[in-house]
């Protein structure tokens, strides 16, 4: 397996319903940042998603956003971010983090992050990528 130097991190751009999920994207950020691995996500700067981001910055680290035109208001596109990229559409998005990604991880989210990791764990079974997918079951949140 080569080198990972991106992870693409799937999550709420809500902060969920326990401050724990924000606690453990700040955690995962550190450890991005400590591994000098570039962050990958949605692009919000709101919920779970901005509080990766932030920590990745506060860290010293990369952060690259990718986030549809349509959400950039919605969802309160970073504005601080290393580099932002606007997609016209949400395939675009996942398809442009796709590429920029060396392996993705979904911590706490809603539909849209479950969206997001069965579609690129799909690609993975199709063969389409040979990129590590896991999950972190923070406080028990994908038990169900």
């Amino acid at each position: 397996m080569a080198a990972i130097r991106s992870i693409c991190v799937y999550c709420g751009s809500s902060p969920g319903r326990s401050e724990i999920y924000v606690a453990a994207a700040r955690q995962l950020a550190a450890a991005l940042v400590e591994r000098n691995v570039r962050l990958v996500y949605g692009g919000a700067g709101i919920g779970v998603m901005g509080a990766v981001a932030d920590r990745v910055l506060e860290l010293g680290g990369q952060v690259v956003g990718v986030i549809p035109q349509a959400l950039a208001t919605k969802e309160v596109a970073h504005p601080g971010l290393t580099e932002l990229h606007v997609t016209a559409s949400m395939h675009e998005r996942k398809m442009r983090m796709a590429e920029l990604a060396d392996g993705f991880i979904a911590l706490p989210g809603g539909i849209g992050t479950l969206e997001e990791l069965f579609e690129i764990w799909t690609w993975a079974q199709l063969g389409f990528h040979a990129k590590p997918c896991g999950v972190l079951n923070i406080a028990g949140y994908y038990d169900a």
